[in-house]
């Protein structure tokens, strides 16, 4: 089900500063989240140019992030043990959760969570 809210993963964030078509479609009017582990990881990335960086800081400081709390960490925790995904993806699968907010993704990774509301982005 696709309500208002969304929580994007890094790679759908990624994709749609690459101009990959379909996202924007998705995202456009829906309040959009991230997990601060997301943050990090698009502050970290190697960008191919300063306008892509300047994208990303407006993106940023337009989006809802998401800190880590008391209740994402059990669940992250819960999540890596049950499912042994990768840390970063068991925090934004807890963030999701705890939002109760589906994830825009392409990471196959998240199938497998049972307890997840996935948008599977596909090309």
């Amino acid at each position: 089900m696709i309500g208002s809210n969304i929580l994007l993963d890094t790679n759908v964030i990624l994709y749609f500063i690459g101009g990959r078509p379909g996202i924007s479609e998705l995202i456009d009017s829906k309040k959009i989240y991230i997990s601060f582990i997301t943050e990090l990881e698009l502050q970290l990335y190697k960008y191919n140019s300063e306008n892509d960086i300047k994208i990303i800081k407006n993106f940023l400081n337009e989006t809802n992030i998401v800190d880590i709390n008391g209740i994402i960490k059990s669940k992250t925790i819960e999540l890596s043990k049950k499912y042994s995904i990768k840390l970063a993806d068991s925090i934004i699968a807890a963030t999701s959760i705890f939002l109760n907010t589906p994830i825009f993704t392409a990471d196959k990774q998240f199938r497998k969570i049972k307890e997840l509301d996935l948008i599977f982005y596909t090309q």
